[in-house]
Formats: C-alpha cells, sequence, structure tokens
C-alpha cells in the first residue's frame, strides 16, 4: 500500500457526496496529486481547504495509479492573507489554475514548485505591493516554456539585435526592435521594461 507526505500547495478543491472534497494539490517531490479528504466539506477543514494554501499532506491508496485519499494540515495559509485586495486574490487563482491545467499529473517537478511557492509568498507580502505583479508575468513566461511555447525575448527576430527591443510577435514570440518592428508595427504586442523592452 503506497503512503507517502509531502509539503504542497492547494489547487482546487470539489465536493465529493456529502462531506468529502476531491483536492487537487502541486506537492515538492510528487508532482500534482488528486486526492480524496474525508471530511473536506466540514467546517473545521473549510478554512484548511482554500486554494493557494500551503499544507502537508498525506497520501496513501491501495494502488499507485489509484485516486487515493489525503490528509492535509496547514502549513501556510495564504488564501486569508490576499482575501482583502482582489487584484492579489485574482492573481493566486490565476496561478492555481494555470497550473492545473499546464503540470502532468503524477510527475515530479520540484522547480515549478519552488517557483510557485516563491510567487506566492511574494503574493501574500503586504510590503511588495506591485513587485508581485512583474514576478508574476516572469512565472507565466516560464510556463509557457514548460508547456512547450517559449517565448525568445534575448534578441531581435529581424534583425538579430540584443539591445533596443520594443515588441513581441504573438505569431512568433520572438522580440522585435523598433526599427525592425516597420510597418508591421500595429501587429506587434509591447514588450514590458521588466522583460527587456524598452
Amino acid at each position: 500500500m503506497p503512503e507517502w507526505s509531502d509539503t504542497a500547495i492547494i489547487l482546487s478543491i470539489r465536493p465529493h457526496g456529502e462531506q468529502a472534497a476531491l483536492v487537487n494539490v502541486l506537492t515538492k517531490q510528487h508532482g500534482r496529486q488528486a486526492g480524496l479528504v474525508r471530511g473536506g466539506q466540514s467546517r473545521s477543514m473549510r478554512g484548511v481547504l482554500q486554494i493557494g494554501n500551503a499544507v502537508v499532506v498525506t497520501w496513501r491508496a491501495r494502488l499507485e495509479t489509484h485516486l487515493g485519499t489525503m490528509v492535509t494540515e496547514m502549513a501556510t495559509p495564504h488564501a486569508s492573507a490576499v482575501l482583502d485586495n482582489p487584484l492579489r486574490l485574482a492573481g493566486l487563482a490565476s496561478t492555481c489554475a494555470i497550473i492545473e491545467g499546464c503540470v502532468p499529473e503524477r510527475e515530479p517537478c520540484e522547480p515549478v514548485f519552488d517557483a510557485t511557492d516563491a510567487l506566492i509568498s511574494m503574493m501574500t507580502d503586504g510590503d511588495l505591493e506591485e513587485a508581485w505583479l512583474a514576478a508574476y508575468i516572469r512565472w507565466e513566461v516560464a510556463m509557457l516554456g514548460i508547456a512547450g511555447y517559449a517565448l525568445d525575448l534575448g534578441r531581435c527576430a529581424v534583425t538579430g539585435e540584443r539591445e533596443n527591443l520594443a515588441y513581441v510577435s504573438p505569431r512568433t514570440g520572438v522580440a522585435v526592435t523598433r526599427a525592425g518592428a516597420g510597418i508591421h508595427v500595429e501587429r506587434l504586442l509591447r514588450l514590458p521594461c521588466f522583460l527587456g523592452g524598452i
């Protein structure tokens, strides 16, 4: 009977039956995992089972390929730290939805966990008012690369130049200088300064 414990970030919670909940988490060593939390809809578990919360999970099943059951313990209540800020709450929800949609289930992905955990910690830090937005965009660019749609923001697609990059081609995902944009400037997206744009 396989069993393991790991640190995790809650990605989604769905009711299952009267009291249980199907919970999707991103774990540090075991990747994205799903499990049934008995009593997951109870009053005592509502504060723990919120998207973005860092938890310690113990997963067990009869076979490795089964859904399995989870026991969760709160580690860091990230969700409650952003409830009063709609932008941060939207960022947290978006982060969890992207991970759930992009990361394959049951494949270890420790770098993705570390990057996501750092991003969520920035979101919930009240002192970093705007810094988390730039970090979120960089994190999304990294997720695009993991999904196979990497952006090349280091050189111009037209001239090969590495300076004065101002735009990104939505078709190719490659940066373009102002001079290289020419008459196609209306079709290009502006490259933000924090990603190397001017």
